[in-house]
């Protein structure tokens, strides 16, 4: 079946480069007026003027009506697959109990720990399924997903399988990555070193079972060292995965330089990258996703400097953090309004964080992220005239049409087709 979408008002391709999209040139964004973009087999077979295509034959045809026109949006950091919720702690912060003091009660990542270790793989694969329709519903179309709330094997086994089975069924992507380093449990408090071994003790299985792509670890004080990391992350690389750090997110540790050393695909985070961290991450191919929603979430701690990295010349990219505990939301759309609102982000970088960059974090970089004649049709209409709009206009969903690979997965309506 071909669609023909013309009529649009804006069209962002966000195929002006080759590769990620670095520092300064983030701020260079080519839109495309009344343009046309047909879609056959569930690629992108032609782009031009709606003049010039608004004849080609096609079954379906949607009038944008002067609508903006983008890719999918790419989520590059998410813990998709957990159990329980931790709604009960919000009064307790509130109250200003700190969290160590919310650990203790069992409360925190434990509490998710706990119930992702007793929950079942059919309820785990039934609440991830709901939250990437969710995702799908506020334009996002590929999405990486984390282990981390078992910290024992079975339990990651479990939440690994999980996120596979739901990438198999659900039409948006799935990437998976394994965070089994992303905390220290109870047994383990005075012999971290023990935990890692275990969990490294899994990459053959992980690898052997196609698993995951990545492996990630938190380096953060309190939890994993600088060293811990790099022996950790050495070791996953023997393995052939790629890696991805937790990084300086609360203490500046140096996550970033080691990101940069590791050649990691990722940094994420960096809330407290240090001028040393940004000058080797603009000097790298290493891509720093930042995560604005968990800073206004726990309501503490300073925004990552988005300015200097762009200025200095890395890559940026931004995510949601989908998490149970400090970032409890699916709504990228929000994320890039904070983006703009507190880490002072132009509209033309946020784009560039949420398609291009966000794909290349994941190694989707080569057929997410952009629209380009060949590539699979990942495209989102939205009910605004125009790309500054979305961040400007927050905390509502914008989507007015979601395609995935030429399929439309979501729509709100009100288009003449």
């Amino acid at each position: 079946m071909a669609t023909l979408l013309y009529n649009i008002g804006q069209l962002l391709t966000m195929d002006q480069y080759d590769g990620q999209v670095r520092g300064k040139d983030m701020s260079k964004l080519p839109v495309y007026e009344n343009y046309a973009v047909l879609i056959e087999g569930g690629m992108v077979s032609k782009i031009g003027p709606s003049s010039q295509l608004e004849n080609e034959p096609a079954e379906e045809k949607i009038d944008c009506e002067g609508r903006l026109v983008t890719p999918g949006i790419v989520e590059p950091h998410t813990h998709l697959v957990f159990g329980g919720s931790r709604e009960h702690e919000m009064a307790l912060k509130q109250q200003g109990v700190p969290y160590l003091d919310i650990l203790k009660q069992g409360g925190g990542i434990l509490s998710t720990v706990r119930a992702t270790r007793e929950t079942s793989e059919q309820e785990l694969y039934k609440k991830a399924m709901f939250h990437l329709d969710r995702m799908a519903s506020y334009g996002i179309t590929t999405v990486e997903a984390k282990s981390g709330y078992g910290m024992d094997r079975e339990t990651e086994l479990k939440q690994l399988r999980v996120a596979n089975e739901v990438g198999k069924d659900h039409p948006l992507e799935v990437v998976s990555t394994f965070l089994g380093a992303h905390a220290i449990t109870e047994g383990y408090k005075d012999n971290p070193d023990a935990l890692l071994d275990e969990m490294a003790a899994m990459f053959p299985q992980i690898k052997e079972e196609g698993l995951a792509e990545f492996v990630d670890i938190f380096t953060e004080k309190g939890v994993f060292t600088v060293e811990q990391s790099r022996r950790y992350l050495n070791k996953a690389k023997e393995y052939g995965f790629d890696v991805k750090l937790h990084a300086d997110e609360i203490a500046p540790l140096g996550g970033t330089q080691l990101a940069v050393e590791l050649g990691a695909r990722s940094g994420d985070h960096l809330a407290v990258a240090t001028d040393e961290g940004i000058e080797q991450l603009a000097n790298s191919d290493t891509i720093g996703v930042l995560l604005p929603g968990t800073i206004f979430y726990l309501g503490k701690g300073d925004f990552a400097r988005a300015r200097d990295m762009i200025e200095a010349g890395a890559t940026v990219a931004i995510s949601t953090d989908f998490n149970p505990g400090s970032s409890v939301t699916e709504n990228i759309q929000l994320i890039m309004s904070l983006a703009a609102l507190r880490m002072r982000m132009t509209p033309e970088e946020i784009w560039y964080a949420v398609t291009t960059n966000a794909a290349y974090a994941i190694n989707r970089g080569d057929v997410a992220g952009k629209i380009k004649e060949g590539r699979q049709a990942d495209i989102v209409i939205w009910d605004a005239p125009n790309y500054k709009y979305i961040p400007y206009h927050y905390g509502v969903n914008h989507v007015n049409t979601v395609f995935k690979a030429g399929k439309k997965l979501y729509t709100r309506g009100g288009l003449n087709v």
